[in-house]
């Protein structure tokens, strides 16, 4: 048994809950998928290797994992909780393409440095902060940069030879 796995068995055992095969696929589920996943992202992964376990099943499993400090909910502006690997994962931060929903985890010493900072100047203390960077992704910029000038999505040799070239 895993360590993550014993903590959620400890948490259920907590709550008077008994161990289940639907619970213990729901947990392996999200902890083989690094993706940041809506319970209905879960909920269809687990529907690929049994089709029994329902999504009321599989949302208060979420609960119980996110209870039992394995999983965290975030929140990216799409309307829907999204969850990610909690247990013994440092922190991080996300920016967010607003295009197609890329989502970048970073770490940045000097953001956490300077809300410290911040924090300190007003004498306030952090308990936890989420930090959201809503912005466009390098690959859909260039997308759009090809969609607006589609001449320079040709190489430039081509574009010398055919211009040169009689017609």
């Amino acid at each position: 048994m895993t360590e993550e796995q014993q903590v959620f068995l400890k948490h259920i055992q907590k709550q008077g809950l008994k161990r289940t095969a639907q619970r213990d696929l729901i947990l392996d589920t999200f902890l083989r998928t690094e993706a940041h996943l809506s319970s209905e992202d879960l909920y269809r992964l687990v529907q690929q290797e049994d089709p029994t376990i329902g999504q009321t099943t599989v949302y208060r499993t979420l609960k119980l994992l996110t209870e039992a400090g394995l999983a965290r909910e975030v929140r990216f502006g799409d309307g829907r909780t999204h969850y990610e690997h909690n247990y013994k994962h440092q922190h991080h931060d996300h920016m967010i393409c607003s295009e197609c929903g890329k989502i970048i985890e970073f770490y940045s010493a000097e953001l956490e440095a300077l809300q410290d900072a911040m924090a300190a100047k007003h004498r306030f203390e952090v308990k936890e902060h989420l930090l959201r960077i809503i912005g466009v992704c390098a690959d859909c910029r260039r997308a759009r940069k090809q969609a607006e000038h589609p001449e320079a999505a040709v190489p430039l040799k081509v574009r010398l030879a055919s211009a040169r070239s009689p017609r």
